[in-house]
Formats: structure tokens, sequence, C-alpha cells
């Protein structure tokens, strides 16, 4: 048996906007009010994750919003020679306002907004639904460069995305500008059928956890677009039946190791990163998901 092209339809569609949308726009305006305590500098507020990246499903509630301060920048130099390392060192200073000042400022205008619907959690503020307000986790983060060369500050070359730090003090550095261009590449070149496979994706992962075949957990959704958008886009097909067909057996055939995070930063799946996948959980989901196809 096989699952339908009628319930994959199904499961294509996008989730909330309206509710989303609305919920997104109340906090950005808390968040800009002209009275916060960096209201004076550089910054901006931005959506990421499933709904600013159309591929939410309608059991994906939450909003994820990032307030990114421009005032000043994490870096990984790792990949320049020791002279270029001196002249970055050089050429920059400390700052003054850092990342936990930024949050604790953020933290605070939410909490004088919201009262006690937020929360400090261990990555992101989390603001609880209430009325017609969605859960929403807000990130407070800074620049992040990743250093190809560093001549001078005229003759320079990096990847910039964006960094925050955990309660424990782990740095997690990702990308979403990369990710969300990328993702939008991919959906054009797949003739619009890489985001509504997506949503498959995410809802046979629902299905999975309902059905017990799959503890919640195992396979995010951002893991899940991230396996998806490794497989080549003329695997795509005129149908979802086809096209899920064609992706997963391409999936278990291919080098899974190779397989890039969709901003192309990171491999997907790696074991020391706080920002990948585990290959153990990439393989229970897709030996759940085969099952399931098979059992329908």
């Amino acid at each position: 048996m096989a699952i339908p092209e009628s319930q994959l339809e199904t499961w294509s569609h996008q989730g909330s906007i309206t509710q989303s949308r609305t919920t997104y726009n109340s906090i950005k305006t808390t968040l800009n009010a002209s009275d916060t305590p960096y209201a004076a500098k550089t910054y901006k507020v931005f959506l990421q994750g499933s709904y600013g990246n159309d591929t939410n499903i309608y059991s994906e509630s939450d909003v994820d919003i990032v307030i990114s301060l421009d005032d000043c920048f994490q870096h990984d130099l790792s990949q320049l020679p020791v002279e270029q390392q001196e002249a970055f060192k050089t050429s920059h200073s400390n700052a003054t306002y850092t990342h936990h000042d930024f949050k604790a400022d953020v933290l605070a205008v939410l909490s004088g907004k919201y009262g006690n619907d937020v929360d400090s959690g261990e990555k992101a503020i989390a603001i609880a639904a209430s009325g017609n307000r969605r859960k929403s986790d807000v990130i407070a983060a800074i620049k992040y460069r990743r250093y190809h060369k560093f001549l001078s500050n005229s003759d320079q070359s990096y990847d910039e995305g964006i960094c925050f730090y955990t309660n424990t003090g782990t740095e997690i550095a990702n990308y979403p500008k990369q990710h969300s261009e990328n993702l939008t590449t991919k959906h054009q070149g797949t003739s619009q059928l890489f985001k509504p496979m997506a949503r498959i994706l995410k809802n046979m992962r629902s299905r999975l956890i309902t059905e017990g075949m799959l503890k919640d957990g195992v396979a995010p959704s951002y893991y899940l677009e991230g396996l998806l958008y490794n497989v080549p886009n003329d695997k795509f097909g005129k149908s979802y039946n086809d096209t899920f067909v064609n992706a997963i057996n391409w999936i278990l055939e291919a080098d899974r190791t190779k397989f890039l995070c969709c901003n192309e930063q990171y491999y997907l799946l790696f074991e020391d990163s706080p920002v990948t996948w585990r290959a153990e959980k990439c393989d229970k989901f897709l030996d759940a998901a085969v099952e399931l196809w098979k059992q329908w």
C-alpha cells in the first residue's frame, strides 16, 4: 500500500497565516517601541522558522522571532592564518554593550508588556499563547561572522549570520537569511513543490508521533527541511506521491554524511554541534516514515 495522493494533498497545506501574522506584528511593535533601553541602537526584528519560510503546518503554532543587534558581533577566525587573526584583533576592540546586556533588556521589555506570560527559556524567550495570540519564541541575538579573509577593514570576507548564548553559555551560531533564501531558490527550482513537500514530511512526522512510531523531538522541522533540501530537483515529480517515493529512495541510497543544512554553512548530520541533527535520529525518522508508507 501507499499513502494516497488525497492524504498527501491535505498534508501539503500551509497552517495558520492570519493569526501568526497578527501575533508577529504585535510583538514586533512591542520590540520596536521608542522607549526601550536599546532604542538608540541599531537592530532589526524579523521572522525565522516555519512560519517565516511558509513551511508551517496546522499543528505548528509557534511564531519564531529574532531581534538582532547590529552594533556588535561575535566571530570565528579559525580559517584565517595567524597573521590575519592578529590583524583582525588589532583592528577591533571588545564591545561594551554585549549579548548578555541586550538579552536582559529585551527580556525586560517583553516582561513589561506580557507579564507572567513571559519565560526566559534555555535558548529563546518564550511568550505563552493568550486569546488570539499564538505562542512565540523570541531570540535576542547579535551578528556573527565566519571569516575567510582579513587583511584590513577594507579588505576582508566573511559569511554573516547571527548568534546567541544559552543560559549555560553555549554559543549558538546560525544563518537564517541564507536558510530562507536557499529555501526560496529550492522551491522555485522544483516547480513550487519543495515547500508543500516539506509540510508533508512535517505532517507525516506528527502522524508518526501520534501513532507511537516515533518519539517527539526526534525529527524537528528545521532538520526535516534540511533533509529534503538535499534531494536533487529532478526527483520532484508530477505528483506528491511520485515525489515522496523518489525523494525517500534517493535519500536512503545517498551518502548522508555529505548532506548540508539549508543554509549551506554546516553539515546536516554532525555529532558535535548544537545546530545539527544526529544521524541515528535521522535514521529513526526514515525507518518510521517508510513503515508508515507500507502500512497505510
